[in-house]
């Protein structure tokens, strides 16, 4: 599983050393950064019990070890407004 932007992961030690305390992450992005493969670097927010972002960080985790909670909403197709036409009101002179 490749994480999107807005997914809600489990971080554990399956995913790295570093989390013996896991941790809820919200991922804002993968980041394209050298690695070993099946390994990525993400950015994003831990969360708290409450789902509430706490600590903004990037973290360099195992593509297999990761577990979403919760998958990020569809995104939403972009509108693209039309102009309104210009009205220009004549220069009144004197």
């Amino acid at each position: 599983m490749l994480p999107r932007t807005g997914d809600v992961l489990h971080v554990t030690r399956a995913a790295s050393v570093q989390f013996l305390r896991p941790i809820k992450f919200r991922v804002i992005r993968v980041l394209d950064w050298p690695t070993y493969d099946g390994w990525l670097w993400l950015d994003g927010y831990e969360l708290n019990a409450a789902g509430d972002a706490v600590n903004r960080r990037s973290i360099f985790v195992q593509r297999d070890g990761l577990q979403q909670l919760q998958a990020a909403s569809e995104p939403r197709p972009h509108t693209v407004r039309a102009r309104r036409p210009v009205t220009r009101t004549p220069l009144r002179v004197g």
